[in-house]
């Protein structure tokens, strides 16, 4: 194994070298930003499953989906 070397702030900031992401650190707000907006998009596209799932043949008919669209149609509103 090859030997550690401490970098000081300076030659980090030369570099512009990131610091290592230690275990036990806060993740970022991005990261929960980002989880956040990934569980709200997903209850968006199972209550659209949902909704759509209780409509009859003849009011999907209407609205121009067959019932095997419905999950590609809520994937299609949501985003994904």
């Amino acid at each position: 194994m090859g030997a550690v070397h401490f970098r000081g702030a300076a030659y980090i900031r030369m570099h512009q070298i990131k610091p290592d992401t230690r275990a036990g650190q806060a993740p970022k707000k991005d990261t929960i930003m980002n989880i956040a907006k990934k569980l709200t998009s997903w209850r968006k596209y199972r209550e659209t499953v949902t909704e759509l799932g209780r409509m009859t043949d003849r009011e999907l008919s209407d609205l121009g989906i067959g019932r095997a669209d419905i999950r590609r149609v809520a994937r299609t509103a949501v985003g994904f």
